[in-house]
């Protein structure tokens, strides 16, 4: 229900977007990553009319965001956390965003419950924390029962217990239908979270993939082992077609899986101090895969 043909947004001699083409698929939560100034939020702005592309088309349902009658019904967004007027009560905030788009009152009482702000709901904003604000935003994105939602961030600020919450909140969102696109620099929390992966970097499209995918091509798995006879151990593992590495004491096993590394042991009588897998995890392939784009580095 998202599709974006040929985006590309100029600031000067700045190219912030560079020629994205993609589509995000309904029924999925669908992460969107890259490191800072790789044209995420201008992505994302776009897609919602705030900025006006140079060059190519952004829809949600076929048509453009200007051209919703009913914006918050079609497409639900959370962008800023701190976009809600401090002074107003969450209930009045979500009250006023219901009225412009013509949604009965009772919906208002129904996210307000769906986030776990029913307590807080006649609270000024300006006294919530960083995590209930992006409740609030959450409920806001939800209030008109969309089937697109688009967050950028959104489980900063979230404690525990709300980062698991807005874990199977999102994959519940996809498994009813809807189409998700999160925007996220938690790897931890997309691995566990997304399908689909859409990576770019300055702009451009890096991957478009669905995540067991990209996984299996960027975290291959490697088995690490310690034993007391490493070189006899290596030539064995070597004959048996593996690759082998020393690293810090022990041996980096590639080509085979920690089964096959303890059975060629155990046949040949090898007594083995430490064997397990392990294998890059999902930030260690982004970083690799985006470390040529980086705007800036510590």
């Amino acid at each position: 229900m998202i599709e974006v043909r040929g985006l590309t947004k100029r600031y000067g001699e700045v190219v912030a977007v560079d020629d994205l083409t993609f589509d995000v698929p309904e029924g999925t939560v669908t992460a969107f990553l890259g490191r800072n100034g790789a044209g995420k939020s201008t992505t994302l702005r776009m897609l919602l009319g705030l900025d006006r592309p140079t060059a190519g088309t952004a829809r949600i349902g076929g048509r453009a965001y200007a051209d919703l009658e009913r914006p918050l019904r079609s497409v639900g967004a959370l962008l800023d956390s701190s976009a809600a007027h401090p002074a107003r009560t969450a209930r009045d905030h979500l009250r006023w965003l219901a009225a412009s788009n013509a949604l009965p009152a009772h919906r208002v009482r129904e996210v307000l419950d769906l986030v776990g702000l029913r307590s807080a709901a006649g609270r000024r904003v300006r006294g919530f924390s960083l995590g209930m604000r992006q409740r609030l935003g959450i409920a806001a994105a939800l209030l008109g029962d969309p089937p697109v939602l688009l967050l950028d961030e959104p489980v900063n600020g979230l404690d525990a217990e709300g980062i698991r919450w807005s874990r199977a909140f999102l994959r519940g969102l996809a498994a009813d239908g809807r189409t998700v696109l999160v925007s996220s620099h938690l790897m931890g929390e997309v691995a566990q979270t997304a399908d689909h992966l859409l990576v770019v970097g300055s702009g451009r499209l890096l991957a478009d993939t669905p995540l067991p995918a990209f996984l299996a091509e960027h975290t291959a798995r490697r088995v690490r082992v310690r034993t007391a006879q490493p070189d006899r151990l290596r030539g064995l593992l070597l004959a048996a077609g593996a690759t082998v590495t020393r690293d810090d004491g022990a041996l980096r096993v590639f080509g085979v899986d920690a089964a096959h590394v303890g059975a060629v042991a155990a046949r040949h009588g090898v007594p083995l101090l430490e064997l397990g897998s392990d294998g890059r995890s999902l930030e260690d392939a982004f970083l690799e895969l985006t470390a040529a784009t980086r705007e800036a580095a510590a």
